[in-house]
């Protein structure tokens, strides 16, 4: 009884994209932590429900024909739940809307509009290829690099445009791009392994994926080197080796164990808990690091 109840709540949290909304606060928090500045509550709002819309239309736009009948719980359990995704996506726009109009800078407005565009053209067909309408997602390997680049602009160039205009903080440009660039490698290195459990799937849909250009072992290979090169990034670009380095190396050797140990055998559960949690893992590591050192001054 106890066991139903809690994967009942676990697949509402985790298939109704709550959870992964929540792993992109937790990436805006790391934003700040780094900058060593206070967070700003209503961009972090901002992202949740950003997240939150953009996931949701995701899943919405893509249904398939017969999604009852799909091999993965997570498009049966939204089809299944299809009015109460739909009332979670409209609460996330009707929350969007004063918080991108009332609190968000110009800057930043044509920053996640522009953002927004990307998001929804990424499923809607707009575009023609051999005589197929298709969405940006189905151009040859560039799904990586769209996820990676909307997670890496909302969570780390958004809260920095919004410290330059609304706290007169400048950031300087080389640790900007080197904050967008580490999260960049972080969530390609974290997606891939999801378009290697769709390997097939996406070779039946002509998706021209990483996994489905390379093949599973090189993709496998590909994931381990991007983490390579934020972790020499990490070391390369800092002066001191602190703890805040230290803690996010170690989420790094997680979550290439965690891309090393997952497979095709591996259940939704892995993908969508384990591995988007290294997200919020990050976060939490850092916390814990900045809480134990003011406790325990080393």
């Amino acid at each position: 009884m106890l066991k139903k109840a809690f994967f009942s709540v676990l697949d509402f949290l985790l298939f109704s994209n709550l959870f992964i909304a929540i792993c992109a606060v937790a990436q805006g928090l790391v934003t700040y932590y780094l900058l060593k500045l206070p967070p700003d509550i209503y961009v972090l709002a901002f992202v949740f429900f950003s997240t939150l819309l953009i996931y949701n239309l995701s899943m919405l736009l893509s249904k398939p024909k017969e999604p009852q009948k799909s091999p993965f719980k997570r498009v049966r359990w939204i089809f299944s739940h299809h009015r109460l995704i739909i009332s979670i996506t409209l609460i996330a726009i009707l929350c969007i809307i004063p918080l991108g109009l009332l609190y968000l800078s110009f800057q930043a407005k044509l920053l996640m509009a522009f953002v927004g565009l990307i998001s929804v053209a990424y499923n809607f067909p707009f575009l023609s290829l051999n005589q197929k309408k298709i969405g940006l997602r189905n151009l040859p390997g560039i799904k990586l690099f769209l996820i990676a680049f909307v997670w890496s602009v909302s969570c780390v160039l958004l809260p920095i445009v919004e410290l330059e205009n609304n706290r007169n903080v400048v950031i300087p440009l080389g640790e900007t791009l080197l904050l967008v660039a580490k999260r960049f490698l972080f969530i390609c290195a974290i997606t891939i392994p999801f378009d290697i459990r769709d390997l097939f799937q996406d070779k039946l849909y002509e998706l021209k994926t990483i996994p489905v250009m390379l093949g599973e072992k090189k993709a496998w290979i590909f994931c381990q080197a991007l983490l390579g090169a934020y972790l020499i990034l990490l070391v390369l670009f800092t002066k001191n080796i602190n703890l805040d380095v230290i803690g996010l190396a170690l989420t790094i050797f997680l979550t290439g164990w965690l891309i090393f140990k997952s497979n095709f055998k591996r259940n939704e559960y892995y993908y969508f808990f384990y591995l988007d949690g290294t997200m919020l893992l990050q976060w939490v590591i850092l916390f814990t690091i900045h809480f134990l050192s003011s406790i325990v001054p080393i």
